[in-house]
């Protein structure tokens, strides 16, 4: 069952779950019993269920594991082959 959006001129935005055949229908707003204009808005659309539940399989971060505790330790691979413009990357 579908949700739809009315607007109230005295109260503002309301929300009403409707069948499609009723879509149409006047509704009236739960504070103020007036009649309410139907708007339009975006729809909310699951293309795919899956893709979602693969994505909150794990919500934790992948931790990384430091190699070196002290950068100046690390020493540095130095270029001997025939390609000056690769020196020290």
């Amino acid at each position: 069952m579908p949700l739809y959006e009315f607007r109230c001129n005295d109260c503002g935005i309301f929300d009403e779950w409707r069948t499609m055949t009723e879509s149409n229908a006047i509704a009236y707003c739960p504070q103020c019993q007036e009649s309410a204009k139907r708007i339009f808005s975006i729809p909310g659309i699951q293309l795919n269920g899956a893709l979602r539940l693969k994505k909150t399989e794990n919500p934790e971060p992948k931790l990384a594991k430091k190699q070196d505790s002290d950068p100046a330790q690390r020493s540095r691979a130095k270029s001997h082959g025939g390609r000056p413009w690769m020196i020290n990357h």
